[in-house]
């Protein structure tokens, strides 16, 4: 398809109408992501955003919005986050995708486009992008290589009710999620400025803790006002004490389990598991198809999250996706962007820790 016959590849942002139609596509699609979401660009407000479509019949078949992070020089990165949402296999229409990039690439000069969509890894497919000049990072790079994690715990949730549940956890999990009930565990959400901040306490006290960068809470209020009432803000509680709480999005039938934290209050009566449990109930009563925990560092049993998480899911296997598809526009730039600003920012760490 010509530029001439799909004359608004790039999404105009005031036509409404334009804008309906894109998420109509975007949250019903079988590779859908709160990441393509174009709410999500409004969450990432420190990102410029783009979004870009392929018509066929007057009907759209591919679609990617994009988050564009300007670097020294004059270029910028192109980020399709768990994007496109399309038949990924079908590498002609990736192709014809990207070709509606042209005028975006003009405006931004991108080195490369990023993208990773919620695709299952297959050898089959790393072969075909490979093969038609795209470079795949996945199997074999390290967790901090790439920017979202290629293994997700995910639970679908099928026929499920808030009991037969149950059955998909370990014997342990089930257990620990009585055990916190029988003991006065109990949760509570809502949206409001004050479950923003009881949940940020835990979450920056976790953080903190673990020695780990965490956000500014402005980014968890404008998440709240960018997601409306498709997110929910989970706390938990013994009596007065705040335990834990996290952030959890129904995106159409896909529930995240996006962000959380805890405190070092009473750990032994099990808050997060209880308030997982509490946020799966609330998936299976919005009739979702998925409960997704996250991915994990390492799957390594010695891993605290991976022995988390993997309570969860305790009779499935990882959901392994395809990893990060690079699209390269300049050489030069995406050479200094894989091998030498790594090394920069290795060497900075370790003045930092010296000093």
């Amino acid at each position: 398809m010509t530029n001439e016959e799909n004359e608004m590849p790039i999404l105009n942002k005031n036509d409404q109408e334009q804008v309906n139609k894109f998420n109509e596509f975007i949250r019903s699609h079988k590779n859908r992501s709160l990441l393509q979401d174009i709410q999500w660009a409004i969450v990432k407000d420190d990102w410029l955003s783009e979004h870009v479509y392929v018509e066929e019949e007057g009907e759209i078949v591919a679609a990617m919005s994009i988050l564009i992070r300007k670097v020294p020089g004059g270029r910028s990165l192109f980020y399709a986050s768990r994007g496109p949402v399309s038949d990924f296999y079908n590498i002609d229409l990736t192709k014809r995708l990207i070709k509606e990039l042209e005028p975006l690439k003009k405006k931004y000069k991108p080195f490369v486009l990023k993208m990773d969509p919620e695709v299952a890894f297959s050898e089959e497919l790393h072969k075909l992008y490979e093969e038609n000049g795209f470079i795949v990072t996945n199997r074999e790079a390290a967790f901090e290589e790439v920017i979202q994690p290629r293994n997700n715990m995910i639970i679908y949730l099928g026929d499920h009710d808030e009991e037969s549940i149950m059955s998909e956890f370990s014997g342990k999990n089930r257990n620990r999620i009585r055990s916190a009930k029988r003991k006065g565990v109990y949760t509570d959400w809502g949206t409001s400025d004050e479950h923003v901040q009881k949940f940020y306490e835990v979450y920056e006290f976790m953080a903190k803790r673990n020695k780990i960068s965490y956000r500014e809470i402005d980014y968890f209020y404008n998440m709240r006002d960018a997601l409306g009432d498709r997110l929910r803000v989970y706390l938990t509680y013994h009596e007065e004490d705040l335990l834990s709480g996290s952030i959890a999005i129904n995106y159409y039938g896909k529930v995240y389990y996006l962000y959380a934290g805890s405190n070092n209050t009473k750990r032994n009566l099990y808050p997060n598991q209880r308030m997982n449990y509490e946020i799966i109930t609330w998936a299976i009563e919005e009739g979702a198809e998925q409960y997704d925990l996250g991915g994990v560092f390492a799957m390594d049993e010695k891993d605290g999250l991976y022995q988390f998480k993997k309570h969860f899911w305790y009779k499935r296997e990882v959901t392994e996706y395809i990893g990060e598809i690079d699209y390269v526009f300049n050489k030069f730039y995406y050479f200094l962007y894989k091998s030498v600003v790594p090394k920069l920012q290795k060497l900075k760490k370790r003045l930092a820790r010296r000093g």
